[in-house]
């Protein structure tokens, strides 16, 4: 996501300096070209080398280091950022950037820079609700520079209250969409993601192995470049992207319900979740007891297919339908295109441990309307929905006619 992007992070002194060293995990795992600098407190919480062995680049932490650096290190580090991110940012480096005092390496590269500077601030909770720090945050605010809200929870000093860092996930995420292209802004998405589930009795139920990955990251990803998202969730251990408005379903006929209600503002709908095909015909009061009750056989009957029903009627909507197989994947992809009246079938082998439910990472097989189909090799999901994205943004500006009628 990040590949060619150089990102400059800033580490204050505090106890969450820590969390940091995550963050800039976060960044070289998408590919960015990280440089850290730390102030002279925070070498007191993390050591230098830990940034050092993590993205492969020296550790700035002197104002003047003609040993070191041929250039003028701050200069050169204003000049390279794409982005400049501050995780911690204490109420110190935010009153002293806010007033001009640029008197360390972080403060003097920071007033440098052209990129945009994201700070994360992290302090004791009254320090965070003074009203001099809260002025020194506005007036930043005010000069165009992003600041994330701390967490509100226990904090290292004892306090409890507003100071905490953001979670480094949240803090890349609003990274990410700061120097996201945002070529989908005015693009209304709808996504669905994860199983449902279809209940037995209070206790049981019938389910799959979705995890939802694939439908979250496609979220994310479009509220990263601009679109107006919601996304129609069903049970998952995955937080809700920033930015994306998550509903939250358990069986497929409340799934059917929401999505059929959503999807005549929607530009875009991504159909990701692994919709249960069957239903019990009835659900038990109370719990099946076994031997006395009859488990030993579950009557079914079919849920509402929703794929099907949105590509009855779509107008100019572009819709993507997912095609989980564990063998003849052509044929039977082929085969949910032509019954389903969507623009585009993204395939995928579960049967593989690499790339099948719950996996980080993902390889596809495209059928789209028209006839053309596409291999997509093994990427991380992050990844993979950029491509989607790419894909159905191209139909749609296309005027949604990948070769049909519609």
């Amino acid at each position: 996501m990040l590949k060619g992007r150089t990102v400059i992070v800033g580490v204050c002194g505090g106890i969450a300096a820590y969390k940091a060293a995550e963050l800039v995990r976060l960044f070289r795992r998408a590919a960015a070209e990280v440089h850290v600098i730390m102030t002279a407190s925070a070498t007191e919480f993390i050591a230098p080398l830990t940034f050092q062995t993590l993205t492969g680049n020296p550790v700035h932490v002197e104002l003047f280091n003609l040993i070191q650096e041929r250039e003028i290190g701050h200069i050169s580090l204003a000049d390279r950022a794409d982005l400049f991110v501050v995780a911690p940012a204490t109420a110190n480096l935010i009153g002293k950037v806010a007033n001009g005092i640029a008197d360390d390496l972080l403060t003097t590269t920071i007033m440098a820079t052209r990129a945009p500077v994201l700070l994360a601030p992290a302090m004791n909770v009254n320090m965070y609700e003074n009203p001099i720090y809260q002025s020194n945050q506005q007036c930043l605010l005010d000069h165009g520079y992003q600041v994330m809200e701390p967490v509100v929870g226990e904090l290292a000093c004892g306090w409890e209250g507003a100071g905490k860092l953001p979670d480094p996930a949240d803090i890349f995420d609003e990274a990410v969409r700061l120097l996201a292209p945002k070529d989908m802004r005015g693009l209304r998405v709808l996504v669905t993601a994860g199983p449902t589930r279809e209940e037995i009795d209070p206790v049981r139920y019938i389910s799959n192995h979705s995890s939802g990955k694939m439908g979250y990251a496609i979220a994310r990803a479009a509220a990263w470049r601009g679109a107006d998202v919601t996304l129609v969730s069903g049970p998952t251990c995955l937080p809700a992207p920033r930015g994306v408005r998550r509903i939250d379903v358990v069986s497929a006929e409340q799934m059917h319900r929401e999505v059929l209600a959503l999807a005549d503002r929607a530009d875009l709908v991504f159909k990701a979740a692994a919709v249960a095909d069957y239903r019990p015909v009835s659900r038990a009061q109370a719990k099946l007891k076994k031997g006395r009750d009859c488990l030993e056989r579950i009557d079914l009957e079919a849920n509402p297919d929703i794929l099907a029903d949105l590509g009855k009627n779509k107008g100019r909507m572009v819709l993507v339908g997912f095609a989980a197989e564990t063998d003849d994947l052509e044929k039977n992809a082929a085969a949910k295109l032509a019954a389903k009246g969507a623009d585009l079938i993204v395939a995928n082998d579960v049967s593989r441990g690499d790339i099948g439910f719950d996996a980080d990472q993902n390889e596809v097989r495209l059928f789209f309307a028209d006839g053309r189909n596409e291999c997509l090799e093994k990427m991380d999901k992050a990844e993979l929905a950029d491509r989607l994205l790419d894909c159905a943004v191209d139909l749609f500006r296309a005027g949604g006619d990948a070769g049909t009628s519609q």
